[in-house]
């Protein structure tokens, strides 16, 4: 998820058989110059955007994973999906781990199988200081592309399942606190511009 890593380690339970990795940051770090992103705030529009399926896995891809993760890294967030920067395509990157070096990223990822049902606390880099209760699949099967465009399948449970759903809604350009009630909804967005009049 893209929430901070306030409850990253919240007593979930995170089935690491089901944890395979990718490139790591520091292998990505040898071929790419990274580069903080911003990341855009709600109530931005932009982040309703539907993200486009990646083309091609190339360079610049690669070189795009690597500043999501240098960016989700710096604001101690645990995933961050492209739309969250303004790029419309279907990348999402994840790490669980303390130590940053469990990064995942997913290319063109694709929910084939849920299963079961949990609630989870959920925060958002994009809905900063918002925290609430989102009920959803207890496990997950995801299909996707690895940063050497290879497919690849993944089964998760616990924090894993419920950060891959997560970031896949913003793919599709919804935010987790549209789960949540309408009066909730209308609550969080005038914090949100109220606290953005308040730092211009």
């Amino acid at each position: 998820m893209c929430f901070p890593a306030r409850i990253s380690g919240a007593g979930c339970n995170i089935s690491l058989k089901f944890f395979t990795r990718t490139h790591s940051i520091y292998q990505l770090k040898e071929k790419n110059k990274m580069a903080l992103l911003p990341i855009l705030v709600h109530p931005d529009e932009r982040l309703h955007q539907v993200a486009k399926p990646v083309a091609a896995v190339d360079e610049r891809i690669r070189k795009l994973a690597a500043d999501m993760a240098e960016t989700m890294y710096e604001a101690r967030g645990i995933g961050l999906a492209a739309t969250q920067v303004n790029i419309q395509e279907r990348i999402i990157v994840i790490d669980l781990s303390e130590e940053h070096d469990s990064l995942l990223v997913l290319i063109n990822p694709v929910i084939t199988h849920k299963d079961g049902q949990t609630t989870y606390e959920e925060g958002c880099l994009s809905v900063p200081g918002i925290y609430d209760t989102v009920s959803r699949a207890e496990t997950v099967t995801v299909e996707y592309l690895d940063t050497e465009g290879k497919p690849q399948s993944l089964d998760a449970d616990g924090l894993l399942a419920i950060c891959i759903q997560h970031e896949l809604d913003h793919l599709s350009g919804k935010l987790f606190v549209e789960y949540l009630s309408p009066l909730k909804q209308s609550r969080i967005k005038s914090k949100l511009k109220k606290r953005q009049r308040e730092t211009l």
